[in-house]
């Protein structure tokens, strides 16, 4: 498969285009990138975690390095807590191996290496060794016997793909330049001060074709007139004969634009991507773990469903491994192919799988397929992915994915809430209820003058009655039989009771107020049931009445005055269907006309 390079020097991104499509991003555009060589000093030690924060540059976020990662170090005094080999306030000269993501900091080891063309020096550390990649064990044999003789006393060397059937004399003035290159870096570090930057690449251009370089390159467009010559120069000894290109940048015509690379970038943030079939995946990245999601769509073109799931995810496989270099997705994956029973068609496609994700750089690892039939992977985090370097959090959701629609419960919540069934209440509590509400509303409404009673009510005399009430309540009877109480009553009296919600039986005096007694007015030709009173205590009653009509029906002051025939009536429907029922019809077409007089 032929590989294209496109590089946008002045961007800082780079692209590698295989089948006319974007294989794999490159972007080198943040504070900290990887292979960065930084003096830094020791902001805290933390021996719970056996680790510790670097401060090596003007960002809030501190680089994070683990005991394991301190190289030098830790090989001077062993197996040793972090505490015995860091301090605060310390130098230290540490490498980026990974740049920051989210609310973290960069990744930091002490173990430096310098890539070079072929070779990679590594100061701190032992032997030799040679890329896996090179399978021919003749060749093997010569460079790891070739790296014994150049190899500089306590140091590493580790042979790239790239020297393979390369001359010695190139191999040894890679590593001169690489030798050279770490003394000028120790002689910083010895002048310097910390938090500094010693060491980065910054010929973007020579970094890409370093490291994305091979057999298969056919053609490398560049958009720097300068880069070319560099480039050039840096590839004269190179084998491979291949295009370099330049390309001038214009409003029309931009590198990323005719490539296609920044329409790949704005479909790369999108989590749906559609299969040539019409299947399609979503990938859903989080904090912890990203998870694709396999969909069969609109395919329906195989012969059976068993075929049409099979050739379904294997296509998916193949553009999972794409979307995985394209986003630069690292950590732990774990993907919901579509659910296969037979168990020959499971291992078909975890083999068809691991071939598509043969040739990733970041060496993605299966680790099993689950009883739920998930694959779970794990890939190599190299630098930020997409979704950090071209991604920002939204202002609306913050980053959630979704907004609150809080409408539906601020809705009932403002909706008057439904009267309940209507509790088992004395009558006396419902008459104290009515006439609460009563007799604010009466308060409430302006005076006309033509009534045949007039009522003032102050808020003092209404606390006292209410008092009184309350204490009749309390005084009633504990008995669970019912009573009827029968109660005479005039037309005068019906009405003021009615429209204050009075309990008749006040009339016969407070003993008879008990929860159990229920009034029931008396009409002519009734008898009296259960009621013996003697004309003593029909005195008493009267004066009790007469008492209380004083204190509702009295001071004569014209601004309060209200009539009660126009007044809104809230009584106790029970009461008023009580008295309904034993009114005369005399009385009732009495009523009918006083109300027919009010309203006109």
């Amino acid at each position: 498969m032929s590989q294209q390079i496109i590089i946008a020097e002045q961007a800082r991104i780079a692209a590698l285009i295989k089948d006319d499509r974007v294989d794999e991003l490159i972007v080198s555009q943040g504070q900290y990138q990887i292979e960065d060589i930084f003096l830094g000093t020791v902001e805290n030690v933390l021996p719970g975690i056996d680790a510790a924060f670097i401060d090596i540059g003007e960002s809030k976020k501190n680089g994070f390095i683990h005991v394991s990662d301190l190289g030098p170090l830790r090989l001077k005094k062993g197996s040793a807590g972090i505490t015995e080999l860091l301090e605060p306030k310390q130098k230290v000269l540490v490498q980026v191996m990974k740049e920051p993501t989210g609310s973290k900091g960069p990744r930091l080891t002490g173990n430096i290496s310098l890539p070079g063309k072929y070779i990679i020096l590594q100061p701190f550390g032992q032997g030799v060794n040679i890329s896996r990649k090179i399978n021919t064990e003749t060749e093997r044999s010569r460079l790891r016997a070739l790296g014994v003789l150049i190899k500089p006393p306590g140091t590493g060397l580790l042979f790239r793909t790239e020297s393979e059937d390369i001359n010695e004399e190139l191999l040894i003035e890679d590593l001169e330049n690489l030798i050279k290159k770490w003394d000028n870096i120790q002689q910083l570090n010895e002048i310097s001060n910390p938090p500094m930057l010693i060491s980065r690449d910054e010929d973007f251009s020579l970094k890409i074709l370093r490291d994305y370089v091979n057999s298969s390159t056919t053609k490398v467009t560049i958009d720097n007139k300068s880069a070319i010559e560099r480039a050039k120069n840096y590839l004269v000894n190179n084998e491979s004969n291949f295009i370099i290109d330049f390309h001038n940048n214009s409003k029309d015509d931009h590198i990323l634009e005719k490539y296609k690379i920044t329409q790949t970038i704005q479909k790369a943030l999108q989590p749906r991507v559609d299969l040539p079939s019409g299947g399609y995946i979503i990938i859903e990245p989080t904090e912890a773990l990203t998870v694709i999601d396999v969909n069969s769509g609109s395919f329906t073109r195989s012969a059976n469903s068993r075929q049409t799931v099979l050739w379904t995810n294997c296509e998916a496989a193949i553009e999972i491994s794409r979307q995985m270099k394209l986003r630069n997705i690292g950590g732990v994956l774990i993907i919901d192919f579509i659910d296969m029973d037979s168990r020959r068609d499971q291992f078909q496609l975890l083999e068809h799988f691991t071939t598509a994700i043969k040739n990733d750089s970041a060496k993605p690892q299966i680790a099993q397929l689950t009883e739920l039939g998930l694959v779970e992977l794990t890939r190599k985090r190299q630098g930020q992915n997409i979704y950090e370097l071209f991604g920002k959090t939204c202002n609306c959701c913050d980053g959630l994915g979704h907004l609150q629609n809080l409408d539906n419960i601020q809705k009932i919540s403002l909706e008057p809430s439904k009267s309940p069934k209507k509790s088992k209440k004395s009558v006396h509590e419902n008459n104290l209820e009515n006439n609460q509400i009563s007799v604010h509303e009466i308060k409430n409404k302006t005076a006309e003058k033509e009534s045949s009673h007039d009522l003032i009510a102050s808020d003092e005399k209404i606390s006292l009655k209410e008092k009184d009430l309350n204490d009749d309540i309390k005084a009633a009877n504990n008995s669970n039989e019912q009573e009827f109480i029968y109660v005479k009553l005039s037309e005068e009296e019906k009405l003021v009771y009615s429209q204050l919600g009075i309990n008749p039986l006040i009339k016969l005096g407070k003993e008879f107020i008990k929860v159990n007694n229920i009034p029931k007015l008396e009409q002519d030709g009734l008898k009296r049931e259960k009621v013996d009173q003697s004309n003593e205590k029909k005195g008493k009653i009267k004066k009790n009445l007469d008492n209380i009509l004083a204190d509702n029906f009295s001071n004569d002051d014209s601004d309060n005055k209200v009539d009660i025939s126009n007044a809104k009536k809230i009584v106790n429907n029970e009461d008023i269907k009580e008295n309904q029922d034993n009114e005369d019809p005399e009385i009732t077409r009495r009523k009918r006309r006083r109300s027919s007089a009010g309203n006109e």
